[in-house]
């Protein structure tokens, strides 16, 4: 049957009696394309039958679906027109991840983080009640995305509105790790109890219901389409359902990558460094056990920053608050005020939506929380909602905020131990997604010295200044091409302090210089550097390499890095080119 459908129309030709059986051909389709090619996997397991039954019953071409988070929606992509594309998905210039408005017709508000989607849908109902239309309007909202305020604040508002608003809460108890707090606990009773908290918000509610029964949801959905009012359908599912081993391990089994693709691959005994992630997580460890004052925050993501090693060790000592930034922020400052050390790890593009509380909560109060910013720099196939490439512009215009950013996970690892001692105010250490440089993290620790940079090596024709990990490209574009003894390269260290007299030195020895940063060039790092030289009467050149004023694509970030001349291969190309005309 699914061979016969390319759109939902084609969808609704079938009889309700065959959608179990279609539903059992497309799982085992996107079980096959996906081990394949990668993508996640578990969660889009999980939503199958509420997909297709969805699609059965709405005509989404004039009604409106949201998915949160976005991470679920590739079985309406295999159903909306993109099957042939389907094994492009998460690949350079292939499908997004996640909907994407300008993908398809069908993806009605583009999706990454958590928690927006009955925002978006009760904005697109309340213009439809405005203008007469009888547009249904639905968002499927998983247990996990609950934890996070904003959606609260749209029950909030749906409650004493009279728009077209179905809420699907898609209820697995897992966002990527296991769900954590009262919601959780909430949706788990919730059966049981006489009221519930939908109820009490003046929202009808109806379920729990089977979300893998296809024909009952069917039956639900088909029922519901007169009603024009609010309303709240619960659903229970199960991350993984149908593949035994991502039922198992529904973390583990949340993406897929080529390790999964080919069990049968023989193992390597090669050692390769530490994820940046990892080095943390170990890192945070050594440190809680040095200081009874340590303490670990993360918003629901203990598994992708490694602080699961803390929590594994030290459990009354991390705090998994759910998705909800903004409180981890806030919560943090609190424990800061009352003596403790908190390491409050949030993913980059992630801190976006706690800038307030990182301004008025923290930085303005001179409040000593320890910030790192896990997936700094391009992500990869996560692409553009997941990219943490304007951390350093954004952050950069905060009074009293100390902002490092090591090259390599020894530096991060001497980051962090100087800044539990740092009680003067906020500190962010940001670094990236991926392995570190050395296959033994567990360096000495050196005395790191606030407002200082590295220099890595010292020649006499072009002075080269980088921030972060992508120092490494340019390392490896130096000894490459050879250019140690023509090269000055200075590793950054800090955006905020710069090292002032350091860089003022190479404006007084060098007419060319390159600045690089694997993150948005607008108020970046390299405008930083620009404005100290123009202030010092620097009469040289100042070339500045980094992303451009536009939003990064998904892709492999050895091919974004490439596209965008961040490679070791296109920084020496410019080395050799640029370096021609500099003073001797």
């Amino acid at each position: 049957m699914l061979d016969s459908i390319t759109f939902p129309s084609d969808l609704r030709k079938l009889s309700k009696n065959q959608l179990t059986a279609l539903c059992s051909e497309i799982r085992a389709f996107f079980i096959e394309n996906i081990l394949k090619n990668g993508g996640h996997f578990s969660a889009n397991l999980g939503v199958v039958e509420l997909t297709v039954a969805l699609h059965y019953v709405y005509d989404f071409s004039s009604d409106k679906l949201v998915w949160d988070v976005g991470h679920q929606a590739y079985i309406h992509k295999l159903l909306t027109g993109r099957k042939g594309e389907f094994d492009s998905i998460r690949k350079h210039n292939g499908l997004s991840g996640f909907p994407k408005i300008d993908e398809s017709v069908f993806d009605h508000f583009g999706t990454g983080h958590s928690s927006t989607s009955i925002s978006a849908v009760m904005g697109m109902a309340e213009a439809s009640l405005l203008d007469g239309k009888p547009t249904k309007h639905i968002a499927v909202i998983g247990d996990g995305s609950l934890t996070g305020g904003m959606a609260f604040e749209a029950l909030n508002n749906l409650g004493v509105s009279k728009a077209n608003v179905l809420v699907v809460i898609n209820d697995n108890q897992m966002g990527i790790d296991p769900n954590l707090g009262a919601i959780n606990t909430h949706l788990g009773e919730i059966e049981f109890s006489q009221q519930n908290l939908f109820q009490n918000l003046g929202l009808p509610y109806s379920g729990p219901l089977d979300g893998h029964d296809v024909v009952a949801l069917v039956d639900f959905l088909e029922q519901q389409k007169d009603n024009k009012t609010p309303h709240v359908l619960h659903l229970k599912t199960i991350k993984g359902k149908g593949y035994e081993p991502a039922e198992k391990a529904q973390t583990d089994w949340h993406s897929v990558n080529y390790v999964k693709i080919n069990p049968l691959q023989p193992a390597t005994n090669e050692a390769k460094p530490l994820k940046f992630q990892d080095v943390f997580g170990h890192t945070l460890l050594e440190l809680a056990k040095m200081d009874d004052r340590v303490v670990g925050i993360t918003p629901a993501m203990p598994s992708g920053s490694s602080m699961k090693i803390m929590m594994e060790a030290m459990p009354h000592r991390v705090f998994d608050v759910g998705i909800a930034e903004q409180h981890a922020v806030t919560f943090a400052a609190g424990l800061a005020l009352q003596g403790k050390r908190p390491f409050c790890n949030i993913y980059s593009s992630f801190a976006q939506r706690a800038y307030d509380q990182i301004i008025h909560d923290v930085a303005l109060q001179k409040i000593p929380v320890i910030f790192c910013l896990d997936r700094a720099g391009m992500v990869g196939a996560d692409g553009p909602t997941h990219h943490g490439t304007f951390d350093l512009a954004f952050l950069n215009a905060i009074p009293n905020l100390i902002i490092l950013s090591p090259m390599d996970e020894h530096e991060l690892r001497n980051m962090m131990y100087w800044a539990l001692d740092y009680t003067k105010g906020p500190v962010v250490i940001r670094y990236p997604r991926g392995n570190g440089s050395f296959i033994d993290y567990q360096n000495e620790i050196q005395p790191f010295q606030l407002g200082t940079s590295r220099t890595l090596t010292s020649g006499n024709k072009l002075a080269i200044i980088s921030i972060g990990e992508i120092g490494v490209e340019v390392q490896q574009a130096i000894e490459l091409n050879n250019l140690q003894t023509e090269i000055t390269h200075v590793d950054a260290r800090c955006m905020k302090p710069l090292d002032s007299n350091t860089f003022k030195t190479l404006f007084d020895s060098f007419d060319k210089i390159i600045t690089i940063e694997e993150s948005c060039l607008l108020g970046g790092f390299g405008q930083q550097l620009k404005a100290m030289a123009q202030d010092h009467s620097y009469k040289g050149d100042i070339i500045s390499l980094g992303l451009p004023d536009g939003f990064v694509e998904h892709g492999e970030i050895e091919e974004l890095r490439a596209q965008y001349g961040l490679d070791a291969h296109s920084i020496g190309l410019l080395i050799r080119d640029y370096g021609k005309s500099a003073r001797q």
